[in-house]
């Protein structure tokens, strides 16, 4: 097995945990994490992608699926700013891998879900 295939079994292994995650903390955790969190899961899924990057992005989306984490979700407001954190490091860090179409996917999954 390929390190590229090894990226997109991890993906396809937590891509049920994120969906349930997305849908769970929409109302709690903001647009601004559940949009940010889609255009990694969405630059994750583009075959364009380096798996250098792709490591990064399967990082920071288990983090933001993890139940366990430095800041516990239930702590209204609070409880996301450690999840944002890691996913800004996260975009920052791959951030000339997130093209135009997965802003745009995410973008448009926020204003229809949310």
């Amino acid at each position: 097995m390929t390190d590229e295939s090894t990226i997109h079994k991890a993906a396809e292994f937590d891509d049920k945990s994120l969906w349930d995650k997305l849908a769970s903390a929409a109302g709690k955790a903001g647009r601004e994490v559940i949009e940010m969190a889609l255009k990694l899961y969405y630059a994750l899924l583009d075959s364009d992608t380096p798996l250098w990057a792709k490591s990064i992005v399967i990082g920071a989306l288990g983090y933001f699926i993890n139940p366990i984490d430095a800041i516990p979700d239930v702590l209204v407001p609070i409880g996301y700013t450690d999840d944002l954190g890691v996913l800004a490091a996260a975009f920052a860090a791959v951030a000339a891998h997130i093209k135009p179409e997965h802003s745009e996917r995410a973008k448009d999954w926020v204003e229809h879900n949310l």
